[in-house]
């Protein structure tokens, strides 16, 4: 043996660096698992907890405004039922998503007159969530009377006015499968920061 390899044996030169490179596998390993679950927790929040969007449009003016980043949870609906007045996020063809509240439950019957009063089984509902009145033109489908079945909901925009939503053809109601979560948390813009109404 040389005398320069014995030296780095009596110093443990050779184990030490044998060592190091054992290490570091071990961290790679560490760092690729540690990777690997984070990524299945994100996943995980995405699909089941919550998601962050961002509003697109005018139509729940005055309570969100254009470019509102939201905070949606999608965790609450898989332990209790929708409830009115909550905001909810669904689908629509060409993967666009529609964010409305909740005005209509299951088995209810809809009705909006002339003046823009909406009805809940022939009962004026109490609510101040609407922007403006809703003008003749406006109230759709909803002027005779529209019955919700089991598991449908009715769904229209603050911005009575400017919505498409439950009351045209095209929406229709919404079925409960087709919620994706509730509005609860406004995260942008800073000024506006805070809990939904």
């Amino acid at each position: 043996m040389k005398e320069e390899e014995r030296e780095m044996l009596e110093t443990g030169e050779t184990a030490e660096n044998s060592s190091d490179s054992g290490m570091s596998k071990k961290e790679m390993i560490e760092n690729v698992i540690y990777l690997i679950v984070v990524v299945l927790l994100a996943v995980a929040i995405h699909t089941y907890v919550g998601e962050r969007t961002t509003v697109d449009g005018l139509s729940m003016y005055d309570t969100l405004d254009d470019g509102d980043s939201l905070w949606l949870d999608k965790l609450t609906y898989r332990f209790r039922d929708p409830e009115r007045f909550e905001i909810v996020v669904f689908p629509m063809p060409e993967h666009e998503f529609y964010i409305k509240r909740i005005i209509g439950m299951p088995g209810e019957t809809i009705r909006i007159d002339e003046n823009g009063t909406i009805y809940v089984n022939d009962e004026p509902l109490d609510e101040d969530f609407g922007y403006e009145t809703i003008e003749k033109n406006e109230i759709g489908r909803a002027g005779s009377g529209v019955t919700l079945g089991e598991d449908e909901y009715f769904v229209m925009g603050d911005n009575r006015n400017n919505s498409m939503d439950s009351r045209t053809y095209e929406v229709g109601n919404i079925s409960r499968d087709r919620l994706r979560g509730r509005a609860v948390f406004r995260m942008w813009p800073l000024s506006k920061i805070g809990g939904i109404r």
